[in-house]
């Protein structure tokens, strides 16, 4: 009984929430027998804006124990935190603090998606088993392949430069959109027609794309994200479209020539870049939040390349900016992403998940206009680049070029110091 009182305090108590474990919570009975979770491919769908957002997720089950890939294009995220209470079904979202309650149909879920840290932030779920695929017998022509510069306008606007990438692959369309800030991460959907619909979701993104072709050259489209924003975009095709070079946005105001900071780790001892272990080495500054799925995607790119570095004397610090103040909740979302993709560099906590937060915390910098932002300091403690965003393995040739000039740029500073 004590475990499931734990996993009522840990989801938030919603109206499907509380029909659920109150039955079993209202009983002395020792709760009903566990009905299981089929193991296989299911689709979901989740509901935001009147509109239907599919995904496919995988259930397996090893020694008694589930275990769950959510399905996102191409890529698979693992999802570990699950409990079953008779027939009522609780797991989070990957690393994201999200969780999906449900009740289980033998060959369907029924449920709600709910981002724990926002108030009243909760959308209809359901799922079906046996439905492989995020659609049923679609065919998609190349009518929209290629590189489309883009502007999007909000509700008020505000206009927003990107650059749409896309690609038939089979019968599916799939693609992304950059910008100054970051990239889309994986888009994937369909064409009907002249008229072209993109999804994700990938435990946090929730996006929905529609476009028709207005000519050969000029999209008009919708996009739809999570539970209430809504934007318009106007496309326009162009295989030369640049962003702005990301090197050049962040940049030391005048009058300072260092980065400075004392922020607690994860134990809460203060630290900062003069202290022993960061004393005459490279240090790359990882400005980030675990809510952030792009940094997720740079997360991934700065272990890997930590593993294969470290020897050279380089340092990597992320300084986590999350989305509550508090340092125990901040902590352990940290511990959370450190813990499932395997982080092998050191955390900070820094301040709360606003751009606000972080410039104010970095004085120094003219602003912090994005989530990731990188910032590499050299062995003398001089700043020598700052990245703003991040374009990830979506982007495909843009995620390529990055790694390249990254990597490249890194073994200069490595050489100047030997």
């Amino acid at each position: 009984m004590e475990r499931i009182k734990n996993l009522f305090k840990k989801y938030k108590a919603t109206a499907f929430s509380v029909i659920m474990i109150a039955s079993v919570l209202g009983s002395c009975e020792e709760p009903t027998p566990e009905l299981g979770l089929k193991s296989g491919i299911w689709r979901g769908e989740l509901t935001a804006q009147g509109n239907q957002i599919p995904f496919n997720f995988e259930v397996t089950k090893d020694n008694g124990a589930y275990q769950i890939k959510l399905i996102n294009g191409v890529e698979k995220l693992e999802i570990d935190r699950i409990d079953i209470l008779g027939d009522s079904l609780f797991f989070d979202m990957h690393i994201f603090d999200i969780s999906i309650k449900a009740k289980i149909f033998n060959d369907s879920l029924v449920g709600d998606y709910i981002k724990n840290y926002a108030d009243g932030y909760i959308l209809p779920f359901k799922a079906t088993y046996g439905k492989k695929g995020r659609f049923d017998d679609v065919e998609s022509s190349t009518l929209f392949d290629g590189t489309w510069e883009t502007t999007f306008t909000d509700k008020d606007g505000k206009e927003t430069e990107a650059i749409g990438i896309f690609k038939v692959e089979d019968t599916l369309l799939r693609g992304t959109f950059l910008s100054k800030t970051g990239d889309y991460r994986f888009l994937d959907g369909y064409t009907l027609k002249d008229t072209m619909f993109l999804y994700t979701f990938d435990g946090n993104h929730i996006y929905k794309f529609k476009a028709y072709k207005e000519n050969d050259s000029v999209l008009k489209g919708e996009y739809w994200s999570g539970k209430t924003s809504y934007k318009t975009f106007v496309s326009t095709k162009n295989d030369t479209a640049k962003l702005p070079d990301a090197n050049s946005l962040t940049y030391l105001k005048d009058g300072y020539d260092k980065i400075d900071f004392s922020f607690p780790d994860l134990d809460g001892n203060q630290t900062s870049l003069q202290d022993a272990k960061y004393k005459d080495k490279i240090v790359i500054l990882q400005i980030f939040g675990t809510w952030c799925p792009n940094c997720m995607d740079e997360t991934r790119f700065l272990s890997d390349w930590y593993n294969k570095n470290q020897g050279q004397g380089v340092e990597i610090i992320g300084l986590a900016y999350e989305i509550k103040p508090e340092f125990e909740y901040a902590r352990d979302r940290v511990l959370t992403m450190k813990e499932k993709l395997s982080v092998p560099y050191d955390f900070l906590i820094a301040g709360t998940s606003s751009t606000e937060s972080a410039s104010e915390s970095l004085p120094m910098l003219n602003k912090v206009m994005s989530f990731p932002t990188s910032i590499i300091i050299d062995k003398q403690g001089k700043v020598r680049r700052i990245h703003t965003g991040f374009s990830g393995p979506a982007t495909g040739v843009y995620y390529e070029e990055f790694v390249d000039d990254f990597n490249q740029f890194m073994q200069e500073l490595i050489n100047e110091s030997s």
